[in-house]
């Protein structure tokens, strides 16, 4: 997993509220077995015109198809966001397309863990707040945003500064780039002391009787 501390991009504004996990990479997507792949399915109702009797060509006024805002890596979004089902791929959609935050008033529950442990940066601020870096990031696409993790504050190019809350734990996971696996990695040693010493004591030692 990527360690992120300084996130500064441009940012797509996506100003609509409760956008769910079945919006965010629809269920017949699902079929794969990687987390990779997901990120041209992103959206995929709305970045389409599934209305072509053709192949569904992108739609020139989705933002994720606009070429100012290519390269992103922010998106910025309205309340509840990742809300419905607990689809992880949701998470893998966002992060293989190339997001590696996502600013929103509130975030459903269960993506929020998910979208963490997947290496994304979630920063809730007050509806307002989200509100006006949408808007300049409308107005003007070249509107840049940064996140610094480490000190916990939003900046931008226009003057805007602000402070947000993450979890400690989670913290230390994205500064280092942790996922569940490489936490684990991290007691290698131990583990392999483990495994060798309980091989000796119940697989190599003399059996009573024998």
């Amino acid at each position: 997993m990527q360690p992120i501390n300084v996130l500064s991009s441009i940012a797509i504004p996506m100003d609509i509220s409760n956008i769910d996990t079945d919006q965010i990479i629809p269920k017949q997507f699902l079929k794969r077995i990687e987390r990779t792949g997901y990120g041209e399915f992103l959206f995929y109702d709305w970045r389409y015109d599934l209305d072509t009797p053709d192949a569904a060509p992108p739609r020139a006024d989705f933002a994720l198809n606009q070429p100012a805002y290519q390269g992103a890596r922010i998106l910025i979004a309205g309340k509840n966001f990742g809300c419905g089902s607990s689809r992880e791929h949701a998470a893998w959609a966002l992060t293989d397309f190339g997001f590696l935050a996502v600013i929103a008033p509130s975030f459903a529950d269960i993506f929020f863990s998910n979208a963490g442990k997947n290496g994304m940066v979630l920063v809730r601020l007050p509806e307002s707040d989200v509100n006006l870096l949408s808007a300049r990031s409308t107005a003007n696409p070249a509107h840049k945003i940064t996140i610094n993790l480490e000190a916990q504050t939003i900046t931008d190019d226009e003057g805007f500064s602000a402070t947000f809350e993450i979890d400690p734990f989670r913290k230390y996971c994205l500064l280092n780039g942790l996922d569940d696996i490489g936490l684990t990695l991290r007691h290698e040693s131990e583990l392999d002391t483990y495994e060798s010493k309980h091989d000796e004591e119940f697989w190599l030692a003399p059996k009573a009787g024998v």
